[in-house]
């Protein structure tokens, strides 16, 4: 078994098909998506393969860098139900007969998917102390994750090991002139007006530790539109369809839910439509980010410098407390953050009146909203 340093050779000559794995959240893959790009700059000709949960396939299926992906469902199924799904799923996968096969967490799930990809080159970072999942990799790299370092660098430091790294590490995402038509439908569906510029706002997180709070969104939601006129899109994803009347009920006029009733891919072309996005440490941050809209994130106990997207026009607010960020989920893992809970509203609405008198001097520099859905 080869520990790599950084200079390890590999040899790019008869690879011709590679495997991708990264079996994270929405986040980390398109923080994936310069490792698919870097593939592909060192790779031209190959067909490149992307593993990700279902929940992200839209993501990587617009992905102009890879050639398929494959996606993990993890729904219930009976037992012949499930026999079946993992006996076709096995044979499609070995019918790529890759050659390369890159698994970019510690897990023993992408583990064992490299190791039924069948690939004589199986690259991995070292695990987290399972004695046989460091076995299945042929190839791995010390672990080697550093605060300061951005997640993106992190994944693309497997690559940078052998010498396949890319100078374009910021995460670029593309949606579809299909997906832009559907989303303009399901805006005008719902009511928002498209000869009006927009803003989306993503109260809610996977994670309850990283959320802000009901009250202090519907507050911060009304100063907008009524100071600056925008309206206001609510967005979040199926679980909590539920939760955005809570914040809704509390607003006036112009105020529309959307949680959980659009597509992964869908919600990409409204954040590109939209003028700012506002929102927890959750999918919404990064795609936004990776599609170029302007971002203000509230942060609690996570660290900007590892998630945030990077660049003038993306903002963070964050409670300036000596313990933050901790990185722990929640005070003592209570899964309630106070760093959040005190950080007020006022507080909030500098970064935020930041972002939108700069889009006020800017103007509609994308065009009014129906032309950037229709593609035009």
């Amino acid at each position: 078994m080869d520990v790599g340093n950084k200079g390890t050779d590999l040899l790019k000559e008869g690879i011709d098909n590679i495997l991708l794995i990264q079996l994270g959240d929405i986040g980390d893959v398109v923080l994936t998506f310069p490792c698919i790009r870097a593939l592909r700059e060192n790779f031209p000709k190959a067909n490149i393969v992307v593993a990700v949960r279902e929940k992200a396939r839209e993501l990587v299926e617009e992905c102009q860098w890879s050639s398929e992906v494959i996606s993990i469902n993890k729904e219930k199924r009976g037992l012949g139900e499930a026999i079946a799904y993992h006996k076709n799923f096995f044979l499609r996968l070995r019918r790529f007969r890759f050659d390369l096969v890159m698994d970019l967490r510690t897990g023993t799930r992408g583990a064992i998917l490299a190791f039924l990809a069948g690939a004589r080159h199986r690259i991995g970072y070292c695990g987290d102390g399972v004695w046989w999942r460091d076995r299945i990799f042929n190839r791995l790299v010390p672990n080697e994750y550093e605060p300061t370092q951005h997640v993106r660098e992190y994944y693309l430091n497997l690559l940078d090991t052998y010498d396949l790294g890319t100078k374009n590490i910021e995460p670029v995402l593309y949606v579809s002139r299909a997906k832009k038509k559907g989303a303009a439908a399901l805006l005008e569906e719902h009511g928002v007006p498209l000869t009006r510029p927009f803003i989306v706002v993503q109260p809610f997180s996977l994670w309850q530790y990283k959320e802000w709070g009901v009250e202090k969104y519907a507050r911060l939601i009304n100063w907008i539109t009524s100071e600056y006129g925008f309206s206001v899109v609510l967005t979040g994803s199926s679980d909590e369809r539920q939760r955005a009347p809570e914040i809704q009920d509390r607003c006036g006029e112009n105020v529309y839910n959307l949680a959980g009733k659009s597509s992964i891919g869908m919600f990409s072309a409204i954040l590109e439509a939209c003028q700012l996005f506002i929102g927890s440490d959750s999918s919404g941050m990064h795609i936004a980010g990776a599609i170029g809209t302007p971002t203000v994130t509230i942060f609690g106990p996570s660290s900007p410098v590892s998630w945030a997207p990077r660049g003038k026009r993306h903002l963070v607010v964050q409670k300036d407390l000596p313990c933050v960020p901790c990185r722990e989920k929640g005070c003592g893992g209570s899964e309630m953050s106070s760093c959040l809970e005190t950080l007020a509203v006022d507080e909030v609405k500098p970064v935020v009146r930041k972002q939108l008198e700069r889009i006020k001097v800017l103007g509609d520099s994308k065009q009014e909203a129906v032309s950037r859905l229709q593609g035009d």
